[in-house]
């Protein structure tokens, strides 16, 4: 049987109506997407849209919850109170799911966004938040987080099916987090950067770390961001790369 894996991209993280055209040219070359909630960044107009574009493609739908801060893009980790934090997450994807609803989908999986994705992977209160939101929303859909990380831990303990994530396009540090993008170096800019990690990540479940050090990692969904430069061409390529090594794009 010949190696799969599902290709991923953030979406609808758009500005300006024009930026549907940058979604659509993405669309055709993967397999799953992350569509922006509203927290980080995102409006009803932009979900809709998004969601269509979807389901034009035949990618599966994810909600791409994230911290309440437009302002910082949820990159930042936000003081906010338990409470705060999950009746903003609970407003978030249950306005997603309805959308995806109405307009004859189905939610696939859900991927926290950001600052909230990977301070749940190692913060375990903020972990045990975001799984239990899930659950009381969808506790069959699938959630999208790092391989053996403190959130995947907490959420396959409450019965959550995880899918292990990794990055084409970031650094990863020795404890295979991803490295802080404050940091020199916590971003693969060049192509050929690019795809040398992701024929280790794919092919062999491995990635060399910023500090040089070579480390097995799970990988069962592979993230492309859109608001990288030159994001068209980046999915194009990869796209390419995985076909031609025999490696089949599809969703989990």
């Amino acid at each position: 049987m010949g190696k799969s894996i599902d290709l991923n991209c953030d979406l609808g993280e758009w500005r300006t109506p024009d930026g549907v055209a940058l979604d659509e040219a993405i669309m055709p070359y993967i397999s799953s997407c992350n569509i922006a909630c509203g927290g980080h960044i995102g409006d009803e107009e932009s979900i809709r849209k998004t969601i269509k574009l979807a389901l034009k493609y035949n990618v599966a739908i994810g909600a791409h919850p994230a911290y309440p801060d437009k302002e910082n893009f949820g990159r930042v980790v936000m003081d906010i109170k338990p409470k705060a934090l999950t009746k903003s997450l609970e407003s978030q994807i249950v306005a997603f799911k309805m959308l995806v609803e109405d307009l004859g989908g189905e939610l696939h999986h859900i991927k926290p966004h950001g600052a909230l994705y990977n301070y749940a992977a190692i913060n375990e209160e903020t972990a045990e938040i975001i799984v239990s939101v899930i659950k009381s929303i969808d506790p069959n859909t699938l959630v999208y987080l790092p391989g053996n990380s403190i959130s995947a831990k907490v959420a396959k303990k409450s019965g959550l099916k995880v899918v292990d994530e990794v990055f084409a396009d970031r650094v990863y540090e020795n404890d295979l987090s991803l490295r802080s993008r404050k940091l020199k170096g916590a971003l693969l800019q060049k192509e050929s950067e690019v795809i040398a990690q992701l024929r280790s990540l794919v092919l062999n479940e491995s990635v060399v770390t910023y500090q040089g050090v070579l480390k097995l990692i799970s990988a069962q969904t592979v993230c492309l961001h859109s608001d990288t430069p030159g994001a068209i061409k980046m999915a194009k390529t990869i796209h390419e790369f995985l076909t031609k090594h025999g490696v089949e794009i599809t969703t989990v």
